[in-house]
């Protein structure tokens, strides 16, 4: 692993797709770039970089990070490229990395719902008797 002139890492293996993902979801600008397509999709560069406050270069490449994680989809319309929000990766890895710990959470609950409705079960028979 080395740096280069602008201090990005260079990996001497090929990313995967989840690592792209959590590489672009990294960086507070790019949070804030996908907030911006989600509350209006369909940006142009001018659009997203006026609510930044830095270079028009500096937004283009936190877009391509973006792009190259597939979070962020884009189209021409005449002269305009037209930015998109693409949530899909996110939802692949929330399907990955977090349902799988919430389903012991709520399997978890249910094991304790049934086992405090048994034990009020078995105190009010010995109530009754």
């Amino acid at each position: 692993m080395k740096l280069t002139c602008d201090h990005v890492v260079t990996y001497s293996f090929p990313m995967s797709n989840d690592d792209q993902v959590f590489k672009a979801l990294g960086d507070p600008s790019r949070r804030f770039l996908l907030d911006l397509l989600f509350q209006h999709d369909g940006q142009t560069l001018g659009e997203l970089e006026a609510e930044l406050a830095m270079t028009r270069f500096g937004v283009m490449k936190h877009l391509r990070v973006l792009e190259e994680a597939g979070l962020v989809v884009t189209r021409r319309s005449g002269r305009e490229k037209l930015h998109f929000l693409n949530p899909v990766p996110i939802r692949l890895i929330h399907d990955r990395w977090i349902d799988k710990f919430r389903e012991q959470q709520v399997s978890a609950l249910t094991d304790l719902k049934t086992s405090l409705e048994s034990k009020t079960c078995r105190t009010s028979k010995k109530a009754k008797a």
